[in-house]
């Protein structure tokens, strides 16, 4: 077993494929213990997997309906357990979460650490079955309609599905192109044997990653896992590729019922997380992160050709997108502009405002990490599979330190590969 131990920083291995961190912070007054599950994102299981961290957050055999897990929870000064999915790159992430005050602030000396502990493992390892040893079908019913009704809302968010669109024909045939809840047919077409099937599969074959944060000892959580992890696991091979420009850019249009057209670019620098990471990062800022943003100042401001222009880097996937929201008579020279703007940081043509302010902007950004629990696990859960794991502040630091030669040279890392354009019918 593997330990690593700084101040409130504790770490160790508890098996194959399962890794403990806890950050003891008292300046909360409340703890976050969460069992994150990593797997490949795969089109097959992506729907089923999706499912099921809000199926087992709703019930478990000692509180078997949501209505009595309800009424324990709030028996425990209103604490919280809740599930949910997202993904890193091509790795889809599966969470259990409980959420509770600190110990110390229970009026009669009760240990809220570890009844959460109990009723997070109670859900993940105990869940109700029914006699044909599958997920009730009630709960299995309503996540299905609720996980639709999500992909529905983001069809519907024109700025998010015009993101989703230009994700998939920039990553396409990568698992990452997917959504975290997989496809609506395939969520459609699924059984609860599906989803029992895939209970069975993530506490086998997923990288887990326990967290445990806030005024939380890990000791009550640490000592629970290490009874009730099953053994003999055999964890997949969980990464995100990063691949090279393709060399010819592809091009999509459609055409929707909207006032606004939207245009994404997105571009492919080829470089896995690493010691480029930071320049990449200020990088974004200086181009369209920023009100002192290239793209702000001048696509936006002086020549007002998009309502909005904004650039954003994947770390995980090495890909910049800088999106939009343009006239359809301004598409053209607004694409032009935007990459004459990324060419004038190739050309070294950053001045000292422009990179100052990029650097205020993502260093504080990170300082601000810690002082949110959901945030500061975010961050060490992106952080699982690179070569150094960093805190908020090293890597702010990082940031600071970065010269506008290596931002320039970050630039010139980034290729054109894909364009999306959403255009409005009368277009």
């Amino acid at each position: 077993m593997g330990t690593n131990t700084t101040g409130h920083f504790y770490e160790c291995t508890l098996g194959e494929g399962v890794h403990f961190r806890s950050i003891r912070d008292e300046r909360f007054k409340t703890q976050r213990i969460s069992v994150n599950m990593m797997v490949p994102l795969d089109r097959q299981t992506a729907a089923a997997n999706a499912l099921l961290p809000a199926m087992l957050a709703r019930a478990n055999r000692a509180y078997p309906d949501y209505t009595r897990l309800g009424q324990r929870l709030s028996e425990l000064y209103g604490a919280s357990l809740t599930g949910s999915v997202h993904k890193q790159g091509d790795i889809q992430v599966l969470s259990l979460t409980a959420v509770g005050i600190a110990d110390r602030y229970a009026l009669e000396g009760e240990k809220i650490s570890a009844e959460l502990t109990g009723l997070l493992c109670a859900s993940l390892f105990e869940p109700v079955l029914d006699e044909n040893g599958l997920l009730p079908e009630e709960d299995f019913l309503q996540e299905q309609r609720q996980t639709l009704e999500l992909l529905e809302s983001e069809l519907n968010d024109k700025m998010q599905y015009a993101r989703r669109r230009a994700t998939e024909l920039l990553l396409e045939g990568e698992p990452a192109a997917l959504s975290r809840c997989g496809t609506m047919e395939g969520v459609q077409q699924l059984t609860r044997e599906d989803v029992t099937a895939a209970w069975q599969e993530v506490l086998k074959k997923a990288v887990i990653e326990i967290m445990v944060l806030g005024d939380c000892s890990p000791e009550p959580v640490l000592e629970t896992a290490r009874q009730r992890l099953p053994q003999n696991r055999q964890p997949l091979s969980c990464r995100s590729e990063v691949y090279p420009a393709s060399g010819t850019v592809r091009e999509k249009t459609e055409s929707m019922d909207v006032q606004q057209c939207k245009m994404i670019l997105g571009f492919r620098s080829g470089l896995p997380a690493g010691e480029k990471t930071p320049a990449l990062k200020l990088m974004s800022a200086v181009l369209g992160g920023t009100p002192h943003s290239k793209l702000f100042q001048n696509v936006r401001e002086k020549l007002s050709l998009c309502y909005y222009c904004s650039a954003q880097y994947n770390i995980g996937k090495g890909i910049l997108l800088i999106e939009s929201g343009v006239e359809g008579k301004n598409l053209e020279k607004a694409r032009e502009e935007i990459l004459r703007q990324l060419e004038e940081i190739r050309q070294g043509h950053i001045t000292q405002e422009e990179l100052d302010s990029a650097k205020m902007s993502v260093a504080n950004g990170m300082r601000t990490v810690e002082d949110y629990l959901g945030s500061t696990e975010n961050w060490y859960l992106t952080q699982t599979f690179r070569p150094q794991i960093l805190t908020p502040e090293e890597f702010a630091r990082q940031i600071e330190g970065v010269t506008a030669e290596e931002v320039q040279e970050a630039a010139k890392a980034c290729v054109l590969d894909a364009v999306y354009v959403m255009k409005g019918l009368e277009e």
